[in-house]
């Protein structure tokens, strides 16, 4: 009885990790890297230059080498760009 139980539980483990990866896959999938709309220290990871290399350490906002996710198809309309790009330093004077 034991084995049974045994096998039943590792066979439910594993259907669950299986689940967990695939709807972490369809949701990376279902956004997209939009660069110039991180408010400054809402940043999801590394800048485009690589002057920092995490979340949340963006120190200007709407920097164009920043970025967030966003769902797949809505970077524009809120005025960011897929690729990036590099803020001149009088723009950043200004912010």
């Amino acid at each position: 009885m034991k084995q049974r139980t045994f096998i039943a539980t590792t066979a439910a483990a594993m259907l669950v990790g299986l689940l967990a990866t695939q709807a972490t896959t369809a949701n990376a999938q279902a956004k997209e890297k939009c660069y110039g709309i991180a408010m400054a220290g809402q940043n999801d990871c590394a800048n485009a230059s690589g002057s920092h290399s995490c979340q949340g350490q963006s120190k200007v906002s709407k920097d164009a080498g920043e970025w967030k996710y966003v769902a797949k198809g809505t970077c524009e309309k809120e005025g960011g760009k897929l690729t990036a790009g590099m803020m001149k330093k009088d723009d950043m004077m200004k912010k």
